[in-house]
């Protein structure tokens, strides 16, 4: 069995796909989104965090390590003490990460194991990755969470760090015979933020083919800050201002009226 690097294994998740799923974070993310609220996983390796603990009263600083090397064998064991929870409530699993398909092989593995197991999969996915890892992914996966976060090549890279060439190719590249799909729009001030990046996105989900069955737009917000300064790294600006919720129902409107079911949040 092959083996990988996560920075976290958390059961009974209910944010990450259908039912009561199990989430596998795996680490490392070719991305550097500035309103990324998982610091811890954007380096693939392993790395030392300091946390804030009380004892008789005082803080305490200690230093702990993020992330580890896991076994697909000891995965599936994680995996395996939920069943009748999925079972019962239409769950599964969720690789998530970082991004996980960074982690190719380890990555198809799970999904193989769990196929075996007739356990429901989703990948939690930026979409860049080259496109023959995305096809054998697509391929042994029940759902995509495919984040979509503009269509602007230049503003995409700019924001991010990296062109959306992949990411627009794979999406296309998804269709009716594919997993299902729930694309996830992160909202970001002075981003995407308006009507005109919303139609933009809309446009391309309407040319699509994908098994689309639901669209989330994920408002900004600044939890997950403080990690980076435990992490040693350093903390992005805050955008600003923040989408109103009136903002919010504006840019659901756009999509909602293209015929996609639309809701706020994962």
């Amino acid at each position: 069995m092959s083996s990988g690097i996560l920075f976290d294994l958390r059961r009974y998740s209910v944010h990450d796909g259908p039912g009561i799923r199990t989430t596998v974070f795996f680490k490392g993310c070719p991305l550097n989104c500035l309103w990324c609220h998982n610091p811890e996983s954007i380096l693939p390796e392993p790395q030392p965090i300091k946390r804030c603990q009380q004892l008789n009263g005082q803080k305490e600083w200690i230093q702990e390590m993020v992330g580890r090397p896991y076994s697909a064998g000891e995965v599936m064991e994680v995996i395996g003490r939920d069943l009748l929870f999925f079972e019962e409530s239409g769950g599964g699993v969720t690789f998530s990460g970082g991004e996980p398909l960074q982690q190719l092989g380890f990555l198809l593995e799970l999904l193989a194991l769990c196929r075996e197991a007739g356990i429901h999969t989703t990948v939690d996915t930026s979409g860049h990755a080259s496109a023959e890892a995305f096809k054998e992914v697509a391929a042994l996966t029940d759902l995509l969470l495919f984040d979509i976060k503009t269509t602007d090549n230049k503003k995409h890279e700019e924001f991010i760090g990296v062109g959306n060439k992949l990411v627009i190719s794979n999406f296309k590249s998804l269709n009716g015979k594919g997993p299902a799909v729930i694309v996830r729009i992160p909202v970001i001030p002075g981003f995407n933020s308006t009507l005109e990046e919303m139609q933009a996105i809309s446009n391309l989900l309407k040319s699509s083919q994908a098994r689309i069955e639901a669209v989330n737009l994920l408002p900004y917000h600044h939890l997950g800050r403080q990690k980076y300064e435990a992490l040693g790294m350093q903390q992005p600006p805050a955008l600003k201002p923040e989408t109103t919720p009136e903002q919010m129902k504006e840019l659901m409107k756009v999509l909602e009226e293209a015929g996609f079911k639309v809701k706020q949040g994962g």
